[in-house]
């Protein structure tokens, strides 16, 4: 079984805080895992924020994710893929990554759970549980019982996909959201845009491993 983190932090476009800034002050913050989440740059751009990131996680032990992006495999260290596409093909990107590297997927529908396990993703971020700002798309919003009947349906199914709750998501949110029994969450904005970076990260991590039920 591969390591995957409870409470998983997404780097973002900002306008005041570099993605690489993110990464240093979710570290200094205690992260243990970090989506490095850029779709505008180069790929040489991209490189050169992933080496800088890579070795930053390095340092503080962190485990670093890169959303898409699968062709930068083997070109910097990084651990594993976050893949936004759901329709993406999970047998083919585990050929192409082989079987050390992390792959996770996203999904809006239990459909979506069931085949990113039968497929091999190693964990699914399901979502969107509210409006983002961050990652805006046309996907239904997911309620607390939506999380609930499809932890539910794939434990029936004896199924073991780690799945996190992601999507607009706030600390107020985070005890309720574990009681479904979901993995864990993931969180971009709510830390982001918050007064203090890493007060904020910090209040979520301890959150999400006091309410966590598996």
């Amino acid at each position: 079984m591969k390591y995957i983190e409870k409470f998983q932090y997404i780097t973002h476009d900002i306008p005041n805080l570099s993605h690489i800034e993110q990464a240093q002050l979710a570290c200094e913050a205690g992260a243990k895992w970090i989506q490095y989440r850029c779709l505008t740059k180069t790929d040489e751009e991209l490189l050169q924020d992933i080496n800088v990131i890579a070795e930053i996680c390095d340092d503080w032990g962190t485990t670093l994710i890169v959303t898409d992006h699968v062709h930068l495999n083997g070109k910097a260290d990084i651990q594993g893929f976050h893949i936004e596409n759901m329709d993406a093909d999970f047998n083919v990107l585990r050929k192409l990554v082989g079987h050390d590297i992390t792959l996770g997927g996203s999904a809006n529908t239990l459909e979506n759970l069931i085949r990113l396990a039968a497929e091999g993703a190693d964990y699914a971020g399901f979502g969107p549980y509210a409006a983002t700002e961050t990652k805006p798309n046309g996907y239904p919003l997911l309620g607390l019982e939506d999380y609930q009947q499809a932890v539910r349906e794939l434990q029936r199914l004896s199924i073991d996909l780690p799945v996190l709750a992601v999507g607009g998501i706030k600390i107020y949110d985070v005890e309720a959201l574990m009681q479904t029994g979901v993995y864990g969450i993931a969180v971009s904005g709510a830390v982001n845009f918050a007064d203090d970076f890493i007060e904020a990260y910090q209040d979520f991590y301890t959150s999400v491993k006091e309410n966590a039920v598996n």
